[in-house]
């Protein structure tokens, strides 16, 4: 299972953990973002990437944002997860 994490260049931000942060604006009050990009190569089997993505789902509070596919075959995916701020309370 080949995969590996990287940065948009839209949302580069630097960070050396592949992750991004974005504002999402919806009805109400907007919500934070982290974003995580997984490339996945044209050898990954349909199995070995739904393993792969149900894990981060289940474990690490991932879900599913976009999934692109390329003619090479290989696939890249965008998984996000809410920010969640705790407030101060003294």
């Amino acid at each position: 299972m080949a995969a590996h994490e990287g940065n948009t260049p839209e949302r580069s931000t630097g960070r050396r953990d592949g992750r991004t942060t974005g504002r999402t604006s919806g009805p109400g009050t907007p919500e934070e973002y982290e974003y995580r990009v997984l490339t996945l190569s044209r050898e990954t089997s349909r199995s070995d990437a739904r393993r792969l993505l149900t894990e981060h789902a289940e474990y690490g509070r991932w879900e599913l944002a976009r999934v692109r596919l390329y003619m090479g075959g290989s696939r890249k995916v965008w998984l996000r997860r809410k920010i969640i701020r705790v407030a101060r309370t003294a």
